[in-house]
């Protein structure tokens, strides 16, 4: 019998990072019958990427557009009169998405690893910060009583790379002075095979028509490869797990080293304890 796929709730920066980064997860979820939400950080929801982005969430099955509406840390125009999202108030930041949360009650949170990733952008790393906030706030009923009533995911994840994985990556990035932040294969806790919905993964990104357009930003960059190197490139999707479930076992009386518990995600770990679990999949 096939396990339900839980529901799936991703905070990223950008409009595009959702189809880039975990388009193919959203994809599956969502046609497994899964709910799927997705929050953008930055852009205001009057300008054209937001209706690229909308156009992109219909594509994936990823519901209405949610943005917070700061201003991209490199685009002032993106939301004008709105702080940069690397400098507003943490705490209204930190809120906002505890509010999206706690509405949704989402199995399991996305956002971006803590290198940036792809290529570190400053919004990128702001995001990742106030996400893994937000979901641990999220589960606090002393915290922000205001945004509805506490709700702890079962797991954050956060869309990575591996150095192993980087391959034709790499390369399509250079040409524009640009690199991978990749990580060590032994910190990617998932890699998803996401093949079978790679060209519903493409067509989000194609939804992001300005991107597309340009000459530096990822889209612009995949556009001009051939379909096989892009196929290679959207048709897997790694993750790190965060576990944000309570602690096992008794209480330690002194600082240790390592935990007295192999935590959730780990090879030799009780996936009787997982909750929910995730598994790599096709479909």
């Amino acid at each position: 019998m096939t396990q339900p796929k839980p529901s799936l709730l991703a905070v990223f920066a950008h409009p595009d990072d959702e189809a880039l980064l975990a388009g193919g997860v959203l994809a599956q979820h969502a046609a497994a019958g899964a709910a799927t939400a997705v929050v953008t950080a930055t852009w205001a929801a009057d300008t054209h990427r937001a209706a690229e982005l909308a156009d992109a969430l219909a594509i994936l099955g990823a519901g209405k557009i949610r943005m917070l509406g700061y201003a991209d840390a490199r685009v002032p125009e993106s939301a004008p009169g709105r702080p940069r999202l690397c400098e507003a108030p943490l705490d209204d930041v930190v809120g906002q998405i505890v509010g999206h949360i706690r509405e949704l009650r989402p199995d399991i949170v996305i956002t971006h690893d803590q290198y940036g990733q792809l290529t570190g952008h400053p919004d990128h790393l702001h995001t990742h910060r106030v996400t893994q906030l937000a979901v641990h706030a999220a589960g606090l009923p002393h915290l922000y009583p205001e945004a509805g009533e506490p709700w702890t995911p079962g797991a954050l994840y956060l869309a990575t790379h591996p150095q192993s994985g980087v391959g034709d990556l790499g390369p399509l990035l250079a040409r524009v002075g640009k690199t991978v932040r990749s990580v060590p294969d032994d910190q990617v806790t998932v890699s998803v095979d996401v093949g079978p919905v790679a060209a519903t993964k493409w067509r989000a990104i194609l939804a992001h028509r300005s991107q597309v357009e340009g000459q530096r930003a990822l889209p612009a960059l995949l556009s001009g490869v051939p379909d096989d190197v892009r196929h290679r490139i959207l048709a897997n999707e790694w993750y790190t797990r965060l576990d944000t479930s309570p602690l096992a076992g008794p209480v330690q009386g002194s600082l240790t080293p390592q935990p007295p518990y192999r935590p959730c995600g780990t090879p030799s770990a009780c996936s009787a304890n997982c909750s929910p679990a995730w598994t790599p999949s096709a479909g």
